[in-house]
């Protein structure tokens, strides 16, 4: 099947496009954090029920604590109404048509306010000082959009929709899905809030690093020498980490929080910090988390520390760099190029779902999407990215068919 019929943004009918932007408004006021996402994700299936599609929710809330599992819905290919070429076949080649994954997820970070989103200068903002919701709500439109026009033109692959929970809680939804349930040939992730074109070729493996110290505590007036100071010992361990960008960009550390004390004349006998290390080279995130652990033992037994520490690290999540002749990759570049966008390879500090799917042997690639600004108050997206990654999404699926 060539899929022709889809391919070109004068192909989208214009009901659509309306819809596009409507579903969108609409599941941005929906309020939907990392473990709340039951309203949102109920919303998401009913427009699939709609269109007689079912929809299967997973275990996912039970390990995670989420009101809500991950969603995995499928849409058959189908024969265009006016289309002579045969369902199960692709190109004439009498090969099967092939299976895409399309995905997003449905949290987002805790919103600062009541989001009311408003287009402003052609692009949605919260009315509001806080979240707009674009991550990744622009993704899920698009997708629900997407399959009222397969629906409606037909589809030249099979489609696997699988809508996520948790994947700002370091992809807690996406690593505690069943990725062996899935058909998929390839797939596709939309949430880098970056400009359409980019393509995420490579992302880092992540740790995260939890210490927990514990002082003496003294009268900080009468008796300091008497006490230990756990903050003392967190912030000598914090001093000598290797922190920021690390190996020319390739690899970073963080200490995110820092908790302890009860009071300003009290020698502090607790102190608990948070710390990441990422690295594109998996060994080489294990190497920094290894070295952050080493400068928190150092800390916590100096003399004039003299501190007891606890400390706990965890994978979060596993990085990866896709072949740079992988298919999927070539299907995103040749839909790119189809709707006038110059696609560039680049490689992100950040992660989203496609790390925990391609950790379980999906070939998935992760596309921007044109969201500026996310988990910021000003978050914003342009009318016109609905519209162009909506295109986009079209021409994946056309150039997936040949």
């Amino acid at each position: 099947m060539s899929g022709a019929a889809l391919e070109g943004p004068r192909a989208v009918a214009p009901h659509t496009r309306r819809y596009l932007h409507e579903i969108f408004v609409e599941l941005c006021r929906i309020d939907s954090p990392s473990r709340r996402e039951r309203a949102c994700a109920e919303r998401v299936r009913s427009e699939l029920v709609a269109l007689g599609i079912d929809v299967l929710e997973d275990s996912t809330r039970d390990h995670t604590g989420s009101d809500s599992g991950n969603l995995l819905a499928r849409v058959p290919a189908r024969v265009p109404a006016a289309g002579p070429v045969e369902a199960d076949q692709r190109l004439g080649t009498g090969e099967p048509p092939r299976c895409v994954l399309l995905c997003a997820h449905l949290d987002t970070v805790p919103a600062q306010a009541p989001i009311d989103p408003v287009l402003v200068d052609g692009a949605y903002e919260n009315a509001h000082e806080g979240i707009l919701g674009a991550d990744n709500k622009a993704a899920v439109a698009v997708i629900l959009a997407l399959v009222r026009e397969a629906a409606r033109d037909g589809a030249p692959v099979e489609l696997e929709l699988l809508f996520t929970v948790g994947e700002e809680l370091a992809l807690e939804g996406a690593r505690a899905f069943d990725a062996s349930s899935l058909h998929a040939d390839f797939g596709f992730v939309f949430d880098h809030a970056t400009p359409i074109g980019e393509v995420i070729v490579a992302s880092p493996s992540h740790f995260r690093i939890e210490a927990a110290f514990r002082g003496t505590a003294a009268h900080s007036g009468i008796r300091p020498q008497d006490g230990r100071s756990a903050i003392v010992a967190a912030a000598r361990a914090i001093a000598a980490m290797p922190l920021g960008s690390l190996d020319g960009g390739e690899a970073s550390a963080n200490v995110g929080t820092i908790e302890g004390g009860t009071a300003m004349n009290v020698v502090p006998e607790r102190c608990a910090i948070v710390a990441e290390a990422r690295g594109m080279r998996d060994e080489r995130a294990e190497e920094i988390a290894a070295e952050i652990v080493d400068r928190i033992h150092e800390a916590a037994n100096a003399p004039e520390c003299e501190c007891d520490v606890d400390v706990r690290v965890q994978r979060m999540f596993s990085g990866y760099r896709h072949a740079p002749g992988a298919l999927p990759l070539r299907v995103a570049e040749g839909a790119l190029s189809d709707c006038g966008f110059r696609p560039q390879r680049v490689v992100s500090g950040g992660a989203s779902d496609a790390n925990a799917l391609v950790a379980q042997g999906v070939s998935v690639v992760n596309l921007a999407n044109g969201t500026e600004r996310n988990h910021e108050p000003g978050e914003r997206v342009a009318a016109r990215a609905l519209d162009d990654m909506l295109d986009v999404s079209l021409a994946l699926l056309a150039r997936a068919s040949r």
